[in-house]
């Protein structure tokens, strides 16, 4: 049945279900029917004898069927919460309940330059601008590294990005590496910034989104990462990727419920390799290929919701995506679906948002975009916030002194408290004829503005020179050892 819960006394803002309870009861059954009955193939031996020491049975070498009482068992054990720290060490992520943190995505192959609006590949500075951004806008609560760059070696691209977002931003981060190698140079980097591995651990300013080949064939790189990050009690996402019609399902249930397998694998696995260890789950699934145009669309509205609904369910913290778009350039349709996915994001309490700024189905970046979407976040956090109802706003001693017949506009009570309302940044509200004066401009010019602007005068707090020197070491090595 679904329901909307609206601004009431105990609830301080809104949600909206769009499954039930025993609908969750019965995707999540069939995922444990799927891994007991189907299950999974492990490229990963580790991860293999794991599983077959807890219980599963192997067969095939690699082909392991897993029963449910070990997924019943890790969701007792694995945090309903997970806490993700900026760079001064203070909580700023708390990912659980119906909280909503939204950040931008990763390693877009190409970038809108904002400057000229044309489409080419991105490079290392993009990535620098867009961690300097993502620092100055005030709705984006987590980075990404947002961009590809080719001017790289592109085998340790994750480090030079890595180094980027710890030097431009101080905002918590979630990182994305090629193999195992580059996830334990990109630890390495994270914790000489916060001050040791303990530190690291104890508040983590990171953690690894990652992803999975298919919800039934688990990659050996997202096991190897998997298993050392869950080892040293790091947070880590564990995202399957599953396309209805070709590698799931294509109906809403039956590929919901694969995807949900997959993601409970890495579940069971983390928390057998480590009891408690911080394991964030899929918020996002039954995407579906496009059968008329062969493209897998980010903006699909039948998939909304469902993910949520199971990672609420189970009690577990999700990394779920919006605030992209479909279109190949910033425009109406770019808008739309930007507002609408945040929207749904926010009504659904998913937990960390990311790919904001997205386009063409996640293969393009832009900043214009994405300072449209923190627009588009605050006007949400506004529309959803709690309404203060107290003597002071309600102001019913001024409406008898004003009366019928005055005006508020002059009054103490107008000058203290209109602030209060909500003033956008690149929204227009001015009359037709100031809007023609000062350029007749559309909210992508306007955004771009913004860009440019927050570029020339934002600063991002900069590491010490030793740190910054320490992250250059790790980058180096590692590019020295791609080169040889």
């Amino acid at each position: 049945m679904t329901t909307s819960r609206q601004n009431l006394p105990d609830f301080s803002g809104t949600r909206y279900r769009r499954l039930s309870d025993d609908q969750c009861r019965k995707l999540h059954a069939a995922a444990l029917e799927i891994l007991d009955r189907t299950g999974v193939r492990l490229h990963h031996s580790p991860a293999v004898d794991l599983l077959k020491q807890a219980g599963a049975r192997v067969s095939e070498g690699n082909r392991v069927r897993i029963p449910p009482r070990l997924v019943e068992q890790a969701l007792k054990t694995a945090p309903e919460q997970v806490t993700l720290y900026n760079r001064q060490g203070q909580a700023a992520l708390p990912i659980g309940g119906y909280r909503t943190f939204f950040g931008t995505g990763s390693d877009c192959l190409n970038i809108i330059d904002h400057r000229n609006g044309e489409r080419r590949a991105p490079v290392l500075q993009d990535v620098v601008e867009g961690m300097t951004l993502c620092d100055a806008l005030p709705n984006i609560d987590f980075v990404m590294c947002m961009f590809l760059p080719v001017d790289v070696p592109i085998p340790v691209a994750d480090r030079y990005q890595m180094q980027a977002m710890l030097n431009h931003t101080s905002k918590p981060i979630i990182y994305v590496t090629t193999d195992l190698s580059g996830c334990v140079d990109t630890v390495e980097m994270a914790e000489a910034v916060v001050g040791g591995a303990e530190a690291m651990r104890n508040r983590p300013l990171a953690g690894c989104y990652i992803n999975v080949t298919n919800a039934l064939q688990h990659n050996q790189e997202a096991l190897q990462k998997l298993l050392y990050l869950s080892g040293k009690g790091l947070p880590a996402t564990y995202i399957p990727v599953a396309f209805g019609g070709i590698t799931a399902p294509i109906t809403l249930a039956g590929n919901m419920a694969i995807w949900h397998a997959g993601s409970m694998v890495g579940l069971v696995l983390s928390q057998l390799n480590r009891e408690g260890a911080p394991f964030i789950t899929s918020g996002w699934g039954a995407s579906a290929l496009d059968m008329r145009t062969a493209v897998s669309p980010y903006a699909e509205p039948e998939k909304l919701f469902i993910a949520q609904e199971l990672a609420h369910w189970n009690h577990l913290p999700m990394f779920a995506f919006g605030g992209f778009s479909d279109s190949k350039i910033v425009d109406q349709q770019a808008g739309i679906e930007a507002a609408l996915t945040l929207m749904s994001n926010f009504m659904a309490g998913s937990h960390l948002v990311h790919d904001l700024g997205y386009l063409e189905s996640g293969l393009t970046g832009s900043l214009v975009q994405l300072a449209i979407c923190d627009e588009l976040i605050d006007w949400i956090r506004t529309s959803t916030a709690e309404v203060e109802i107290n003597a002071e706003t309600l102001a019913l001693d001024l409406i008898d002194q004003v009366g019928p017949d005055g005006d508020f506009l002059s009054t103490d009570h107008t000058l203290d408290h209109f602030r209060q309302r909500w003033y956008p940044k690149i929204i227009e509200r001015q009359d037709y004829s100031n809007w023609i004066g000062n350029g007749s401009q559309d909210l992508g010019q306007r955004a771009s503005a913004r860009v440019n602007q927050l570029l020339a005068e934002h600063q991002p707090e900069p590491l010490p020179g030793d740190l910054q020197k320490e992250l250059q070491r790790i980058v180096q090595r590692a590019t020295d050892a791609a080169i040889d």
